[in-house]
């Protein structure tokens, strides 16, 4: 997995140098998409000249520097953070909340859930209490992670019928999301949950249809049964505010007609 040397404490020129380096643009390729010219984003980088708030927020929107990335720009630059963070129990996000809260549940009996950016879930229907149904308690603690349900050896790990592969896609989602962001806390989920056992073999067993592999499934066992799923993650477009440009909706679309027949079968 790439590493990052620490920014903390930085002007906003290193900081900027560092997303374009991380983001592998020249200083005349960012100058020529944020209509500047390479002198004047090396004289930024450098810290001979001090751009204005509009400039750190084009170059930010050139560089897909994550919302909370480009508060700690501005911030670096002597301004204020353009971009509040507001508590998801805010009452100023209750349409957010129950606008998420209709969508998953709207979406039962199949599996949702809405994480944030260390992947702590933050809502989920009964589709995913379902399917977690007696894994060990502790890990069904706020704040639930989905990462550690997933591939914690007391969580859904076991059951998971094709671990290695669905265990190496959460892995490289996770290294994805650490070389974007350059969070912190989500490098150091990245290791705990890497470090995690793994079984040397898992049981060699085909769905009793044959199922087009368009996607990686997840495989997993429920009550004697192997229910399998294709994973899809929506975020919202064009957010304003931190904690919303964090959310995840995470949905799990049953992969073969078994899968549908038995969860509809829970429905009351």
């Amino acid at each position: 997995m790439t590493t990052h040397p620490s920014t903390a404490g930085q002007g906003v020129g290193p900081l900027l140098r560092a997303w374009r380096e991380q983001r592998r643009v020249s200083q005349l390729e960012l100058a020529l998409r944020a209509d500047s010219s390479a002198r004047h984003i090396s004289f930024v980088e450098t810290g001979r000249s001090r751009p204005s708030e509009e400039m750190v927020l084009r170059l930010a929107e050139h560089l897909d520097v994550p919302m909370r990335e480009r508060n700690a720009l501005l911030l670096a630059a002597g301004y204020a953070p353009r971009y509040p963070e507001t508590p998801l129990d805010d009452p100023a996000l209750g349409a957010l909340r129950e606008g998420i809260e209709r969508l998953i549940s709207g979406y039962e009996p199949y599996p949702a859930l809405v994480v944030d950016s260390v992947y702590d879930v933050v809502a989920a229907n009964r589709g995913v209490m379902t399917l977690v149904d007696g894994v060990c308690e502790s890990l069904l603690e706020p704040p639930l992670n989905a990462m550690r349900l997933a591939l914690h050896p007391q969580g859904l790990a076991p059951r998971i019928r094709n671990l290695r592969a669905w265990r190496g896609h959460l892995l490289e989602q996770m290294e994805r999301q650490i070389a974007l962001h350059r969070s912190e806390p989500l490098r150091a989920l990245y290791e705990e949950v890497a470090a995690y056992p793994v079984p040397d073999a898992e049981p060699a067993e085909e769905p009793a249809e044959p199922v087009p592999h368009f996607a990686l499934p997840l495989r997993i066992e429920h009550e004697g049964r192997t229910l399998s799923f294709i994973s899809s993650i929506s975020t919202f477009n064009t957010p304003m505010d931190v904690t919303v440009a964090e959310l995840a909706i995470e949905t799990l679309l049953p992969a073969d007609p078994a899968t549908v027949k038995y969860l509809q079968s829970l429905t009351p």
